[in-house]
């Protein structure tokens, strides 16, 4: 959507002017807009994000015409710059945006880090295992695995929650497609829902939150709307879900040492996060990086005490002086195994975003855009037009691209922009990160065409969440 507003705006885009006369980032030597350095970033962010949108086509992971895209470009603003003799300048802008990618890079990591390890541990793989023992129906599972998905995503990223409870749904309904397609876009749905109201859960948000647009607890206003997203579309589905109940499942649940703790310390961490933000007006990345220290700590605990437990047969292996081998491995937990583990692929295709919006944003597009959807349109058509743009780019950039143009907006619209982003992406299979999880993972029910049949209800969803935010948000208008 971005990338198509400039094309057609390029004859009268001019160079951003907004800063403060003497900023060390204020462009105003240089008019790159109507400069081939222009013209070329766009063609480069054209071709970038394609080739992005084409991963499942071409097999190239996403992050890396992304990375490269961001590369090119800001390395032609840089030569342009230095041979005006203010290479500097265009230095501490590129500085500038690599302190916002940092910021959201530290955060997720210790996020997935974490989530990594409470798989490792085989937390997921016991919530798997008893819901599956439980003799619920398909229609109590297909609310559980929802409701579920909703809560976790206040917390967890989106990914890892819609794979989890995909699992769930895939291993019940293995001969029963109908109720897997129904419970995947039903947590694709929830997963998302969930993760707009609280900067903790989706990129977008998490952005916002950073850039202190919103304070934490703004956030929740929007749990109402984000309950509705989610009801609506369920309730609809709720009379195709199979009445039957699947076989029960025999396996036996078994937690790794240490596992309930991990839990524990990931709460502590997120408290940490939030107490660190409010009251001491930290970044967020500042509270997780101090519970990643809490989790390593707790890894050299567990690889420490991991020779106290004694095999059964202890005694043979020393009889024959032999050591004993641990069941658990030479090495019981590594965090730096759960850190390598974490979706790099995810993480530099943001970067490459963030840095491509950002070289655009230095250029002067992102002004002269802000000015078209907010300035001479209706800030709430505009945000509603954003948020059913999600569907197709993802939300983390849109919400970026939005932050760099910098519109004066009352907070409740900001948080339109957040509630429409977070569940606009709900509405095909591709316009979000646990939709394209899941359609790579589940191989029968859940397709692209099958969450295309059911967009009316999600639409309709889509709106009526944007109701009920203007009746119960009306006093932040």
């Amino acid at each position: 959507m971005i990338a198509i507003l400039m094309l057609i705006l390029l004859p009268n885009l001019a160079l951003a002017n907004d800063l403060p006369p003497g900023s060390p980032f204020a462009p105003v030597a240089l008019d790159l807009a109507h400069h081939f350095v222009g013209y070329f970033a766009i063609a480069v962010t054209v071709l970038a994000y394609v080739a992005a949108m084409a991963e499942d086509v071409i097999n190239l992971p996403k992050s890396k015409p992304m990375v490269l895209g961001a590369a090119i470009i800001w390395f032609a603003i840089c030569i342009a710059y230095a041979l005006d003799g203010q290479a500097k300048t265009a230095a501490l802008a590129f500085e500038s945006n690599l302190l916002a990618y940092v910021e959201l890079l530290l955060f997720i990591l210790v996020s997935m880090t974490y989530l990594n390890a409470m798989e490792e541990r085989g937390i997921f793989n016991a919530l798997r295992i008893w819901l599956l023992g439980r003799q619920f129906s398909y229609r109590q599972l297909f609310w559980i695995t929802g409701g579920l998905a909703f809560l976790f995503s206040t917390v967890i990223s989106g990914l890892p929650v819609a794979l989890l409870m995909g699992a769930v749904a895939a291993a019940v309904g293995k001969k029963n497609p109908k109720f897997i397609g129904l419970a995947c876009l039903n947590i694709v749905i929830a997963t998302n829902a969930g993760g707009s109201f609280s900067p903790l859960g989706g990129i977008s948000t998490l952005f916002v939150w950073q850039h202190k647009i919103l304070h934490f607890a703004d956030f929740f206003a929007l749990a109402l709307p984000c309950l509705v997203n989610f009801l609506i579309p369920a309730l609809c589905m709720h009379f195709a879900v199979p009445q039957a109940t699947p076989a029960a499942s025999s396996q036996k649940i078994e937690l790794k040492r240490g596992s309930k703790r991990i839990i524990l310390l990931f709460i502590i961490t997120l408290i940490i996060t939030v107490f660190s933000n409010v009251f001491l007006e930290l970044p967020p990345a500042a509270g997780m990086m101090a519970g990643l220290a809490l989790l390593q700590f707790f890894s050299y605990y567990l690889t420490m005490t991991v020779q106290e437990e004694k095999s059964d047969f202890a005694h043979v292996y020393k009889f024959f002086g032999m050591e004993a081998p641990n069941e658990h491995g030479k090495q019981d937990f590594d965090v730096f195994k759960n850190v390598g583990n974490i979706e790099w692929d995810t993480l530099l295709f943001f970067y490459g975003a963030m840095m491509i919006i950002g070289a655009l944003g230095f250029i002067g597009y992102l002004d002269a855009i802000a000015h078209l959807l907010f300035d001479e349109t209706n800030p709430t058509l505009a945000n509603i037009m954003i948020g059913l743009s999600s569907a197709f780019i993802d939300n983390g950039t849109l919400m970026f691209a939005v932050l760099s143009m910098h519109p004066d907006m009352p907070v409740g619209q900001w948080l339109l922009l957040t509630l429409t982003l977070g569940v606009g992406g709900s509405l095909l299979a591709i316009g979000s990160a646990p939709g394209v999880g899941l359609l790579g993972k589940i191989k029968e029910g859940y397709t692209f065409g099958f969450h295309m049949r059911w967009m009316p209800i999600i639409l309709l969803g889509y709106f009526a969440s944007i109701a009920v935010h203007f009746w119960v948000n009306a006093r932040y208008f």
